[in-house]
């Protein structure tokens, strides 16, 4: 290796991990800043050092490849830290390159940022001046061997000094690809025996590349499929229940909850995807094949510690027969095309503006085919993943759920838009509070998109607020926003832009897209906030249940 800087040596050892670096720049990532440039990195800048992490995010998630995100130290550092959190709770890979304290001591203006880190469950690597290429690499290692994101620290006065000569080997990120050996053979007698088999995917699955072999499996033994939020579309086809958990529909849940035996690829079944415990019966076996070292959650009959995609191909060879629709199959087609399904939605509500769920309907129909949907947190949160034909697990980007956050949104847009390379449209779905605490990244996201729609339902209130605790007699006032003007200040920043009040105003955004969709299109879409989303109905009586047996 050549003699280089601290910061030099950084930016070297990353870019043969990464392309793409996202953050804000300050005292304490100039000098990586001006490396990264000099190794060929592209960066992509954000206006909040939030959305550095949250763009790095979500272009792993758009894309199945790792970025990073940078900010300087101090209050930089802080700006960053509940995407960091949500990064970590999602197991997302993710490098922070951060300044830090000089190696003298801390200054007046010092936080402990390792610290810091470390309440949120964040390993900080800092480099040294003898090692800056070793302890990167050990840090991007970390990062994609556990999928968590990682602080990379570059004390303050290390990062223009030379660095010494170091000799690395290649980068080898260490994965599970064990099938689970002989317990497989259980799991394979319990598939093939069970009269009712569902398998449940998650994006563990699809990160696998899984999809193909456990379609075929569930071929093989008649079995049908479905798959969380993060793993929507994976096994689509013959038999295919659509989205687990409360974006699905009560139709689809009902056949879930018939399984007695459900094989679960690669999810982690949070409370969402079990709908809360009721969707799958006491009496089913549950068996769960994932990277994780334990099971990961209480309803687990049998658990085996291996890749999906190993695991699935395995069970092929050891469950005979052709494959077969049988009976569970045609009797779940049925129920599925005479059941309901996600409501309509009306054309005219109380307060006379939109119902979301009409308005998802209309804009499925017209949105291109070839998206890649983001969203924010908030109340509208299911109205894509229920409404939206979303062809691909890595086209549905969902930043801040982990944490139970809001205002990653435009931040989200950025990184995915940066991902995507094959002409998809970039459409984020965000709410009005979230879109404005995260507005700052606007003119990003205008910069950075080829062809990007923004779909705001904009009801001038918190909408999940509203519903949980304004139902509840509580006062309002802190739950309202005084209607913005998104449209006006879309356009201020260079985006084409509509208000939506009414079905008939999406023409605008419909000649927008048939003349090539170039470009950002911001469409302020004027909701009822007395429509309450299914999700969230169910969430709320979990939620009561548990607080009445509290009390008991």
């Amino acid at each position: 290796m050549t003699s280089l800087t601290v910061s030099g040596r950084v930016a070297e050892v990353l870019s043969s991990y990464v392309s793409d670096v996202f953050g804000v720049m300050g005292n304490g990532n100039v000098y990586f800043l001006d490396a990264a440039e000099q190794q060929g990195l592209r960066f992509t800048a954000v206006r909040h050092e939030g959305a550095a992490i949250a763009a790095a995010d979500a272009y792993y998630r758009a894309s199945g490849r790792l970025a990073a995100g940078t900010t300087t130290y101090g209050p930089g550092y802080t700006n960053a830290l509940t995407a960091l959190a949500e990064a970590v709770q999602a197991q997302i890979p993710v490098v922070l390159v951060t300044g830090d304290a000089p190696t003298s001591g801390a200054r007046p203006w010092d936080v402990d940022q390792a610290a810091i880190a470390a309440g949120l469950g964040a390993t900080t690597f800092t480099v040294t001046r003898d090692e800056a290429g070793a302890v990167t690499r050990q840090a991007v290692e970390y990062a994609l061997t556990r999928r968590t994101a990682v602080v990379l620290a570059i004390p303050y006065d290390l990062a223009a000094l030379e660095t010494a000569d170091e000799e690395l080997p290649e980068p080898t990120a260490a994965q599970v690809t064990d099938d689970g050996g002989t317990n497989l053979a259980r799991i394979a007698r319990l598939l093939a025996g069970a009269r009712r088999p569902l398998i449940l995917a998650g994006r563990g699955a699809h990160l696998a590349g899984a999809g193909q072999e456990l379609r075929e499996l569930a071929d093989r033994v008649g079995a049908l499929t479905t798959g969380t939020a993060l793993a929507l579309n994976l096994l689509n086809g013959e038999g295919y229940l659509g989205v687990a958990g409360g974006f699905g529909t009560d139709t689809a849940a009902g056949l879930m909850g018939e399984a007695d035996v459900v094989l679960v690829a690669g999810a982690s079944l949070s409370p969402f995807t079990m709908r809360f415990g009721r969707l799958l019966s006491p009496d089913a076996i549950v068996v769960q094949i994932d990277t994780a070292v334990e099971p990961t959650h209480p309803r687990v009959d049998l658990f085996v510690r291996a890749d999906a995609k190993a695991a699935a191909s395995r069970l092929l060879s050891l469950v005979d027969g052709e494959a077969t629709a049988g009976p569970w199959r045609a009797e779940a087609a049925r129920r599925l095309a005479f059941g309901p399904g996600h409501a309509a939605g009306s054309a005219e509500t109380v307060d006379g503006r939109l119902d979301p769920r009409a308005l998802a309907s209309a804009l499925d129909a017209l949105l291109p085919e070839r998206r890649t949907v983001v969203q924010d947190g908030g109340h509208f949160i299911g109205w894509a993943p229920m409404y939206w034909n979303i062809p691909r697990p890595q086209d549905l980007v969902m930043v801040g759920t982990a944490f139970q956050s809001i205002g990653l949104g435009l931040a989200s847009a950025v990184g995915a838009a940066r991902a995507l390379e094959d002409g998809r449209t970039l459409v984020l779905a965000s709410g009005d509070g979230g879109f404005l605490m995260g507005l700052s990244d606007l003119e990003p996201l205008i910069g950075a998109a080829r062809s990007a729609i923004v779909v705001i339902y904009n009801d001038a209130a918190y909408g999940a607020e509203i519903h949980q605790y304004g139902s509840q007699g509580l006062t309002e006032k802190p739950m309202l926003i005084p209607e913005v003007d998104f449209s006006g200040v879309a356009r201020a920043l260079g985006a084409e832009s509509a208000v939506i009040r009414s079905i008939e105003d999406l023409s605008g955004l419909q000649d927008w897209i048939d003349a090539g969709a170039n470009g950002t299109f911001v469409a302020d879409c004027r909701i009822t906030s007395t429509v309450r989303a299914p999700w969230l109905t169910e969430w709320m009586k979990a939620s009561k249940a548990v607080a009445l047996s509290a009390e008991i």
